[in-house]
């Protein structure tokens, strides 16, 4: 096993954390890296979780495990449209020989049910009744390391979810395709007025916005890949892709306060800059 393989895969995780954060989650990676995930005999997948399908997980060389539990925001967690991209940018570059399984614990099947016809998601799902698939591995509680890669004997290559994060969604696309991504722009840096922002109550079913500035601090040019976010809840916008040395952007986080209770959403801003991506992270609490 290569250690230190595992902790750079922790580092490009989370590059925003405090340290004990860093390490707290480097001892997780490391702990899931080979480990082999045990399938249950008697899985049964479904469309729309009411109509039962005859679906066996194929063999593959690789195959991408998304398991969802029910705590929190279902919506949020979920994800599909981005799942949805992601399966047919895979599809297309492997000729759609990557299997991607999804098993959900389910707290309402009409939630369930209404969220994957609402995003039109008609892709075989198991839910997970009784919990035993997470009995039968212990899968971890943050909601970043309930996905993984599996290699064809089911053990975790890379673990991460290639949807919240576009570093780990280009680790995916490595191992996958044995391609390694080339960075032809040299790095600079990025920074953000502040990193951590406290929205305050904000009304449940309504939206609140913060505007973050971002200055360049270093001598290239910075170019904006994008940028990922913690749930569905939460999105970010701007009106520039590129930022040249000492210039000033901005960009617009709206958050949708989608239930009551105290949240804390991320976002994540991706060009050439070092690790990747500067993480910015919102707080406040839904009434």
């Amino acid at each position: 096993m290569n250690y230190k393989w595992i902790i750079w895969v922790a580092l490009v995780l989370f590059s925003s954390c405090k340290e004990g954060k860093k390490e707290q989650f480097a001892r997780l990676v490391q702990e899931w890296q080979g480990k082999e995930i045990v399938f249950p005999q008697d899985m049964a997948f479904s469309r729309f979780v009411t109509e039962p399908v005859d679906y066996r997980i194929p063999d593959a060389e690789y195959k991408v495990l998304v398991y969802v539990d029910s705590v929190g925001c279902t919506s949020c967690k979920l994800q599909l449209p981005k799942w949805q991209k992601l399966i047919a940018h895979v599809d297309s570059a492997t000729n759609s020989n990557i299997p991607f399984i999804f098993v959900f614990q389910s707290k309402d099947d009409r939630e369930l049910r209404y969220i994957l016809k609402r995003d039109n998601f008609d892709r075989p799902v198991c839910i997970d009744r009784g919990n035993g698939f997470d009995e039968l591995n212990k899968f971890p509680q943050e909601i970043t390391f309930q996905t993984f890669l599996l290699d064809k004997n089911n053990k975790v290559k890379v673990i991460g979810n290639p949807v919240h994060n576009l570093a780990i969604r280009d680790l995916y696309l490595k191992q996958i395709t044995g391609m390694q991504y080339q960075e032809t722009l040299s790095k600079t840096t990025l920074e953000a007025e502040q990193v951590e922002y406290d929205l305050g109550t904000v009304k449940e079913g309504t939206t609140k916005q913060q505007i973050v500035t971002v200055r360049n601090t270093g001598t290239g040019s910075f170019r904006l890949k994008g940028f990922t976010t913690s749930c569905d809840c939460t999105e970010a916008t701007c009106n520039w892709k590129e930022l040249q040395p000492g210039e000033i952007g901005t960009i617009t986080v709206s958050y949708e306060a989608e239930q009551p209770g105290d949240f804390y959403r991320t976002v994540d801003i991706y060009g050439n800059i070092p690790n990747n991506s500067l993480m910015l992270s919102f707080i406040g609490t839904v009434k």
